[in-house]
């Protein structure tokens, strides 16, 4: 039986025939050492494989975390921009506030200029009532005097009705006197037309008398002449007394008439002096009553006054107002403008800074703790934003070495300002860590090298060998597959010199037998006796 290869050694119990050995060049001998080598080779890339691997995916968590510290930075990049929006929010509330404050100060100056236009007519108005009231006194004054004439002429009107009456019943009396002188007139027409009558009768008699005695006839002719000449008379008299009598009637009549008519116009008179009495009394009412409007009107004058006095102090209490809000508008204006863009310092009386301050950086805001505007939390690659954190870009793709964290593109890529694959990324030496890029070439490559030299589980050497070949890669000594045959590593002892029918030879790897070798306790113990 052949003694087994022993790794590291060209020569040894197979290097000749005699001790039943397989080959005589020693060159050939060499092959299991070879092979232990390279197994040995191929185990260590496995492990330097795995560590790989396992530095690839520290290097992927690294990513991930510069990945989260940049979606962190992002995010405060994020906050700032909130902020800085909330303070340009704030500082257009604050600019709408004084542009309000402003339109209420010049409402106010309106107000004011308003009231004080007011005042001026209230106290114009109240001069006007003033005059209106003396001059309603002045008319009340004259009412009072027509008042007082008129009761004057009312009773100079009741005296002349009551003349004017008695006249009347004078005239009455006077028509019924001319009335009874009348009738005793048409009563003496009539005893002189009876006596007339009597006469003419006498003086027929006497004719007759006379015919009858002409004697006496002369005589009696003579007196009856005169008789008829007296009868004559007297019928004229009696005639004339008769139109005298109608006169006296018509004069009568008249009389009574114009006894009538003064009758009528007493009346009349009486009427007129109790219409003249009633407009007097009217007259004196409304004396009264215009001596009460004089005082009322008096009143409102005094109360217009006061209001014109009233107006004209708070128009300047207006004025005052106007002008505390035209200050209090400036104030806030001014305040508002800070608000929005100063960038020496903080918003006087406050603690606050400006929005751009904020957003694109300010005394009191850059490089300060807890601070950093959001231009400088996006973009700066120079220093911290706040003396302790670095800005997103930085985080990203910054190379500042002091940023000892690295930054996302240097994990990915490499490290250095270069971004250089083989430059670590933080450490050195045995502390060095590397990019994900780095990591996965060497895997890759450790990879390949390990696909170059273990093929793989096959059934028979040839299936192993045609499958290599295949894939386009050459059968070379020291190569392994794993035999599903017979559940063992081959390698490769002599290479083939074609394709197809392989001629090269596969070698078992064959477990060695440990069922001798000595217990773990025993060897420790013969270790210490030693």
């Amino acid at each position: 039986m052949t003694t087994p290869a022993r790794p590291g050694q060209f020569t040894g119990a197979t290097d000749n025939a005699a001790n039943g050995g397989l080959f005589t060049d020693t060159l050939i001998d060499g092959i299991p050492d070879i092979v232990g080598a390279d197994v040995a080779a191929a185990e260590t890339a496995a492990t330097n494989a795995a560590a790989s691997a396992s530095a690839a995916a520290s290097s992927a968590t690294s990513a991930a975390t510069s990945a989260a510290s940049v979606g962190t930075d992002a995010a405060n990049a994020a906050a700032s921009a909130t902020s800085a929006a909330a303070s340009a929010t704030t500082a257009t509330t604050k600019a709408a506030e004084a542009a309000t404050s402003a339109g209420n100060a010049s409402t106010s100056e309106t107000n004011a200029s308003a009231s004080e236009t007011a005042a001026a007519t209230s106290e114009t108005n109240a001069a006007a009532s003033a005059t209106s009231a003396a001059t309603s006194a002045t008319s009340a004054t004259g009412s009072a005097n027509s008042a007082v004439t008129s009761a004057t002429a009312s009773g100079n009107s009741a005296t002349a009705a009551a003349n004017s009456a008695t006249a009347a019943a004078t005239s009455a009396t006077n028509a019924a006197t001319s009335e009874t002188n009348a009738g005793t007139s048409a009563t003496n027409a009539g005893t002189s037309e009876t006596n007339a009558a009597n006469s003419a009768l006498t003086a027929i008699g006497a004719r007759q008398q006379a015919q009858l005695a002409e004697t006496a006839a002369a005589t009696s002719a003579t007196n009856a002449g005169t008789s008829e000449t007296n009868a004559g008379n007297s019928a004229t008299a009696a005639a004339t007394s008769a139109t005298n009598a109608a006169t006296s009637e018509t004069n009568a009549a008249s009389s009574a008439s114009s006894a009538s008519s003064s009758a009528s116009s007493a009346s009349a008179s009486q009427i007129a002096a109790a219409t003249s009495a009633t407009n007097a009394a009217t007259s004196e009412t409304n004396a009264a009553t215009s001596a009460t409007t004089a005082t009322t009107q008096a009143t409102n004058a005094a109360t217009s006054a006061a209001s014109a006095s009233t107006s004209a102090s708070t128009a300047t209490t207006q004025a005052t107002n106007a002008s505390n809000s035209a200050t209090t508008a400036t104030t806030q204006a001014t305040k508002a403008e800070n608000y929005a863009v100063k960038v020496d310092g903080v918003v006087p009386s406050t603690s606050d800074y400006s929005s751009k301050a904020w957003a694109v950086g300010g005394t009191g805001v850059n490089n300060a703790s807890g601070g950093g505007s959001a231009k400088d939390w996006a973009t700066d690659t120079t220093d911290t934003v706040d003396n302790t954190e670095y800005s997103a870009k930085e985080y990203a793709i910054g190379t500042l070495s002091a940023q000892t964290e690295g930054s996302a593109k240097q994990w990915a890529l490499g490290g250095g300002s270069g971004f250089t694959e083989a430059t670590p990324v933080t450490g050195s030496g045995a502390t060095a860590k590397y990019s994900a890029k780095y990591y996965a070439d060497l895997a890759a490559a450790a990879t390949a090298n390990f696909d170059e030299r273990y093929y793989g589980s096959y059934a028979t050497d040839a299936a192993a060998e045609n499958a290599h070949e295949a894939a386009g890669k050459t059968v070379q000594v020291g190569d392994l597959y794993y035999n599903t045959t017979i559940n063992a590593v081959k390698y490769c002892q002599v290479a083939p010199s074609g394709t197809g029918t392989p001629v090269g030879t596969w070698g078992e790897i064959a477990a060695v037998d440990t069922s001798g070798f000595a217990t773990n306790g025993f060897a420790i113990a013969m270790a210490i006796a030693l």
